[in-house]
């Protein structure tokens, strides 16, 4: 399990939770799992990304929480959430059905988010029963589908397998990445972030991201550097939102726009100008926006189907 060193004050202080519980997946792995806002309120469901935790969410539940039910969950070996020997995007899939059955009841609906690795998440789970009960609608932040090592932009080269090699033995490297630094958060807001990225966005990114164990954002590079979920995209049949900061170094706006094109459903691409890849802490509102305009148009009243 990861460090626990998000920041304690401020908005992207992690909120405490109504409940708390553990969600089991199908091959055993345990999940950690928070429920925050009234029981009886639309749903949210919050699927953070590589290296991070449910503290990312922080903005966003405490905006969302005074009317809505927002659920979010460590993934595996992320957070509070134990590592497992099998990674994998099956793996992934599995473990948002855990967190579905363990939170919802029968026919409730939800707007189910994602983002980076949290989006890969749901695309993945895109043919599984349990989503399609559940998901009303979908948001999609700063992720992709597929090539994701060789559209990154970290490394401002050429396109070409200069590129290609640096970039994978920078995202895969086994370092540790250490005490949260200047010079380290110089290097987080580079990689990550858009250039205008306040002081205090930057180091709860670098809280977070510091304290996911090193051998957990080993085996999930590799994962993510082999992803092939394109054929994927196509099963999400429910409405599917879009949002991408034009500054993503990590999954360029180049993966948002084939997204968007390939959905059955599209509910909107929204490109959000000078905002890098940590689209949820850079651009708080107008993320917690999208996601309440969503659970207004499809999830209603926020009662269980039929009710």
């Amino acid at each position: 399990m990861s460090r626990l060193t998000h920041v304690k004050s401020g908005p992207y202080s992690p909120p405490a939770p109504v409940r708390e519980l553990t969600a089991v997946s199908a091959d055993g792995a345990r999940l950690h799992v928070e429920v925050h806002g009234p029981e009886n309120a639309p749903a949210v469901v919050l699927a953070h990304g590589w290296t991070c935790s449910t503290a990312y969410w922080a903005a966003q539940i405490r905006d969302l929480a005074a009317d809505h039910k927002v659920i979010a969950y460590d993934q595996r070996g992320h957070g509070r959430s134990p590592a497992h020997t099998t990674c994998t995007a099956d793996a992934l899939a599995d473990d948002l059905e855990a967190v579905l059955a363990a939170t919802l009841e029968s026919g409730e609906k939800a707007v189910v988010v994602g983002h980076s690795m949290g989006g890969m998440t749901v695309i993945a789970a895109s043919g599984r029963e349990r989503l399609r009960e559940h998901a009303a609608a979908v948001l999609l932040c700063s992720t992709g589908s597929s090539r994701l090592v060789a559209e990154s932009l970290v490394v401002p080269l050429r396109a070409g397998r200069l590129r290609l090699w640096l970039t994978r033995r920078i995202l895969g490297a086994r370092a540790p990445m250490g005490p949260v630094t200047p010079i380290a958060r110089r290097i987080l807001k580079y990689a990550t972030m858009g250039p205008g990225s306040a002081p205090e966005m930057v180091d709860a990114c670098a809280r977070i991201v510091h304290a996911c164990p090193r051998q957990v954002r080993y085996a999930w590079s590799h994962v993510l550097d082999a992803l092939e979920l394109d054929h994927a995209v196509r099963e999400l049949t429910m409405p599917t939102a879009v949002i991408v900061g034009t500054a993503d170094r990590m999954t360029p706006a180049v993966h948002a726009r084939e997204l968007a094109a390939a959905l059955p459903d599209c509910a909107g691409l929204t490109e959000l100008p000078g905002i890098g890849h940590m689209t949820p802490i850079e651009a708080p509102e107008l993320v917690s926006g999208r996601i309440r305009e969503l659970a207004s148009a499809y999830v209603g009243a926020g009662l269980k189907e039929g009710a």
